[in-house]
């Protein structure tokens, strides 16, 4: 059942319910009832966890770089190794950057507006299942229904395995029955101290990442707006140009109207002077029978 799972959440969003619906009978038919009870209860994805979904199952390479990415950090964080931490939040950020280049290909080829809105969610979403990697209880990557937020440092550090936990506790607690060495007590100081600029580096990656988001969110505004501005300009320079084009036409036919009338006011100013002449020569031919009248 596992296999037509992943199928269903491969498919095309809007081909979801209807092969889930049919994945169920076919499952009722073969007498799998606790199976078909299961693919019954299959919620159809978001549109932004679908693409997170779609993003698993066809960029693999990509999503292996983000998880990596995240255990990564998830261990500086928990192991109080804090020197290369900026290093691997920055590497996780351009993973997931380019995980959300992707995401937008993906969303404007299934018909579906890659909103800032959108793209937030997304982008919330890899950074949870980054951060969640493959812990005990982590999201399942690529069957996600609903957008995910990522995990806080107080909880990522509860999610450290018991092993890794114990192991941290032996490193700090004395043996029983003996004082703890001048060593000791600086290792101690050592490790409090990494831990304090761990959280410290935390909290600036998490206020770099925020003003990130929003220079991104008012560099996406300023993009929309500029392109509503060059839209409109299309228009009125689609409508300038039609207009001008009609006013050319008009101005051509005038033009021909005016050959036609100055050929035609030749024509009559011709035919004016014909007839007067005409007239000269009968007025004399007039005056000289009167003449020889008399």
């Amino acid at each position: 059942m596992a296999s037509d799972v992943d199928a269903l959440f491969k498919l095309p969003l809007q081909e979801f319910t209807s092969a889930r619906n049919e994945l169920v009978a076919r499952l009722k038919k073969a007498g799998q009832q606790t199976e078909a009870a299961e693919a019954k209860a299959l919620s159809k994805p978001s549109v932004s966890a679908w693409v997170v979904n779609q993003l698993y199952w066809r960029h693999g390479y990509l999503f292996g770089r983000l998880i990596d990415a995240g255990k990564r950090l998830r261990q500086a964080q928990t192991t109080r190794q804090a020197s290369n931490l900026p290093e691997l939040v920055n590497a996780r950020r351009e993973v997931v950057a380019a995980l959300a280049t992707n995401a937008a290909d993906l969303l404007r080829e299934a018909a579906y507006s890659d909103t800032r809105d959108v793209m937030r969610r997304v982008t919330s979403t890899l950074e949870a299942l980054s951060a969640y990697g493959s812990l005990p209880g982590a999201p399942v990557a690529g069957r996600l229904t609903v957008d995910l937020e990522p995990p806080g440092f107080e909880t990522l550090a509860g999610l450290v395995p018991p092993r890794e936990a114990i192991k941290l506790s032996t490193r700090e607690t004395p043996t029983s029955g003996r004082q703890p060495a001048a060593k000791d007590t600086a290792r101690g100081r050592e490790q409090q101290r990494l831990v304090t600029a761990a959280k410290s580096a935390v909290r600036k990656a998490e206020r770099d990442l925020g003003v990130a988001r929003q220079q991104e969110e008012r560099a996406a505004a300023e993009v929309k707006t500029a392109a509503a501005r060059a839209k409109r300009s299309d228009g009125q320079r689609a409508k300038l140009e039609k207009q001008l084009a009609g006013a050319a036409k008009e101005a051509d036919a005038a033009h021909e109207n005016e050959r036609a009338a100055q050929a035609e006011a030749r024509e009559a100013a011709l035919a004016a002077e014909n007839a007067e002449r005409e007239l000269q020569l009968a007025r004399s031919r007039l005056e000289q029978l009167a003449d020889e009248q008399d």
